[in-house]
């Protein structure tokens, strides 16, 4: 059987203006990611790994080319239906966590849920469970500042995955980590991976994270310079 292909990229290319000078970010970009892939997007500063993510997730849109996310072609969506695919395919996890200060970790996790109408007491137990699972139970009604960053992070990670998209954008997922938490941060996305079957596509320069990948995208000048998949 074919696995199914979540992400596909053609000719994908985006150039921004800087100072009256065209700067290529990506140029022709053509991917296939498929379901449950656990995928890295590595290279240095300005290789265009941060771009391919923002505009995988609809965050940006491509100067030339084309995305389709779960079979739909990104750029034929209005605005209002571009909104709606990320909110029910699309889970970030941002470099800065990106949680509401004023709510707690279960409100958070909750909180893209309620934006999909998801009924509460679904909502509520789906949040429990993920907290539990990441290893925050006792810490559901603490509000982040009351949270470590590698605690943070995690909320950040369950508030992505309760809401059952079909992938998960994490963007330097440990960049403000310490080895230790960034570790540990690395062993669960990859076991909801290999558990759950969630798809993940981060960005990174981390050599540690890199390590975790089974599959690993090297950029170099908007261009993939190598796409390595390695064993199980």
């Amino acid at each position: 059987m074919t696995a199914e292909v979540i992400v596909r990229t053609q000719g994908l290319t985006k150039v921004y203006r800087q100072d009256s000078v065209a700067v290529h970010a990506l140029c022709g970009v053509d991917l296939e990611i498929v379901h449950a892939e656990f995928v890295a997007l590595v290279g240095p500063s300005g290789s265009g790994k941060t771009t391919l993510l923002n505009l995988i997730g609809g965050l940006d849109s491509p100067t030339a080319g084309r995305i389709w996310i779960g079979g739909e072609e990104i750029g034929r969506l209005s605005k209002a239906q571009l909104s709606e695919l990320r909110l029910r395919k699309i889970g970030f996890v941002f470099q800065e966590y990106n949680l509401v200060p004023v709510l707690s970790a279960l409100e958070n996790v909750e909180y893209v849920m309620l934006l999909q109408g998801v009924a509460e007491v679904e909502r509520r137990a789906r949040s429990l469970a993920i907290l539990k699972e990441l290893g925050l139970e006792g810490l559901e009604h603490r509000r982040p500042a009351e949270l470590s960053g590698g605690q943070q992070q995690r909320v950040a990670v369950a508030r992505a995955i309760a809401a059952e998209p079909i992938i998960v954008l994490p963007d330097e997922p440990t960049a403000n980590l310490d080895s230790k938490a960034g570790g540990a941060l690395m062993d669960l996305m990859r076991r909801l991976n290999e558990d759950k079957g969630v798809t993940f596509v981060f960005s990174t320069h981390d050599p540690m994270v890199v390590e975790h990948a089974r599959r690993v995208i090297r950029l170099r000048d908007g261009g993939i310079e190598a796409d390595e998949r390695r064993p199980a």
